[in-house]
């Protein structure tokens, strides 16, 4: 796998996230046939994740795909305040047991694994395959190709509707333009991780709202992750050609 990853990295990045998307559609359709919420998609989540950590760690790669402290201090990045507010957002319209407590559990631990491997495989994996050519074209690539990604929800049995998939959508793409801003300026991934699997483990308890509540949502969360990356860009130096 290394020789192949040293050769054609771009290539090694698309390929997983072709395996995690396929991968996560099936778990979570058989997870739903099984009666459970996430009773496979856990497992599968996990073993993912710890094959990909084994990788990078045997192959000495966690300071090159930001596994490590940041490289800029966290007043810098203004106490990384905007990341908790993101993180709150599913919290805005009140919280309760929307699973069975065992669901609501595997969904924590699915969502914790997601986190992990949504960050490392679009904002490392991807951004580095592509950076080297280009940064600017490396970041408009890993923001967009994330957010789209989620269209998958239209088509995997998940029953999301059109609406609130494509909100998800547009603010999936703000926030992947941020999370990328920050791993690229700091040079860490912990803060886009915890944020990422923050934010999605409290959606399993999140009073979903109606309509006009899922477009205040999305809007206020796009405001927020542009104009947090557009400042930490402009802060160190813009970006680059």
């Amino acid at each position: 796998m290394k020789r192949f990853y040293e050769k054609h990295e771009l290539a090694f990045a698309i390929i997983w996230i072709l395996v995690y998307v396929n991968l996560f559609s099936m778990a979570d359709n058989a997870s739903r046939a099984m009666g459970t919420e996430k009773l496979i998609t856990f497992p599968v989540a996990a073993a993912m994740s710890i094959v990909l950590l084994l990788w990078l760690k045997k192959n000495g790669l966690f300071e090159k795909y930001g596994l490590c402290a940041p490289r800029a201090s966290a007043r810098q990045f203004l106490y990384y305040l905007p990341l908790l507010l993101i993180v709150s957002c599913n919290a805005w319209f009140g919280l309760q047991l929307n699973m069975s407590v065992l669901e609501s559990l595997l969904y924590v631990l699915s969502m914790l694994c997601v986190g992990f491997l949504e960050e490392v495989i679009f904002r490392g994996l991807l951004f580095k395959a592509m950076c080297r050519d280009s940064v600017k074209a490396a970041i408009i690539v890993s923001s967009i190709s994330f957010g789209i990604g989620h269209i998958v929800n239209l088509f995997n049995g998940s029953g999301a509707e059109l609406l609130p998939t494509m909100l998800q959508v547009c603010y999936a793409v703000a926030a992947g333009f941020m999370f990328v801003i920050i791993f690229h300026r700091s040079g860490s991934l912990i803060p886009c991780i915890l944020t990422h699997s923050g934010i999605n483990m409290l959606s399993a308890f999140g009073v979903e709202p109606g309509n006009p509540g899922r477009i205040f949502s999305a809007a206020a969360l796009c405001v927020i992750s542009l104009g947090y990356a557009i400042y930490l860009d402009r802060k160190f130096g813009g970006s680059e050609q």
